[in-house]
């Protein structure tokens, strides 16, 4: 139980990796929060971290919106009376395109949820981490953070974004025990894809080959990653990115 004892606020919780990763944090041992836009998604994921054995709590609401991360934060906290543990993965999907493409409402957005949104959820969450006496802040990321992809703009903007943010939160919050990193996943079979790609099978016939392993991730080994960034085996790891990419940056 490498998480026994923690509590734990999700973001992005409804589905794909942030579900998967709040059911890992519960059979690791810690309490899960759920927040999500989608409040249906974020009381069935409550209920998969109580099946596998985690105390869970669920709230709705819009990471972009300050308040709403504030009650998100004041829900966790009123459940477990204390936080060890944020992970934010809330991100809306992008059309794509490129910057004359983009429309100034879909880059906005995913600028207020991809960036503003974790900046207005750490910023809720930090005073209640440091009570709590430290904890470790996972910003989802992606490999597109470090590398372009056409048509991509906003997106590889805000999660490079985001490796730039943790790095600066680290060392302006280590000296209160805070650990703060991101997890960049590669392309992971979720929503997400066959909303792209319109199935996984031609998800997998596009995005497989551009990974050394020649295979496309899978939610599970993405939540596997978080659970060690939130446990005290990572306990000198702050600062960083962890890639699990299955090699797509490696060439």
């Amino acid at each position: 139980m490498r998480l026994s004892g923690k509590a734990s606020l999700v973001s992005g919780a409804a589905g794909g990796i942030g579900r998967a990763i709040a059911v890992a944090f519960a059979e690791a041992g810690a309490a899960v929060a759920c927040f999500d836009i989608d409040r249906g998604g974020a009381e069935a994921t409550a209920r998969l971290v109580e099946k596998a054995g985690g105390r869970a709590a669920y709230c709705s609401g819009d990471v972009a919106v300050e308040d709403d991360t504030l009650a998100a934060v004041a829900a966790a906290r009123e459940a477990f009376a204390r936080l060890d543990i944020l992970v934010s993965g809330a991100a809306p999907y992008d059309v794509g395109g490129t910057v004359v493409e983009t429309s100034l409402a879909d880059w906005e957005r995913n600028v207020a949820v991809n960036l503003t949104g974790s900046f207005l959820l750490c910023r809720a969450a930090l005073p209640v981490m440091i009570a709590s006496g430290g904890g470790s802040i996972i910003l989802i990321a992606s490999q597109l953070g470090r590398v372009g992809s056409a048509g991509r703009a906003a997106y590889c903007v805000t999660k490079g974004g985001l490796i730039q943010l943790a790095k600066v939160m680290a060392i302006d919050h280590a000296a209160q025990n805070i650990r703060v990193n991101t997890l960049s996943p590669g392309a992971v079979e979720t929503e997400r894809l066959t909303r792209r790609y319109g199935s996984f099978a031609a998800a997998r016939t596009v995005m497989a080959p551009k990974h050394v392993l020649r295979r496309l991730g899978r939610p599970a080994e993405i939540a596997a990653a978080a659970v060690f960034l939130a446990s005290d085996e990572a306990s000198f790891v702050t600062g960083s990115d962890l890639l699990v990419d299955g090699g797509y940056t490696a060439v």
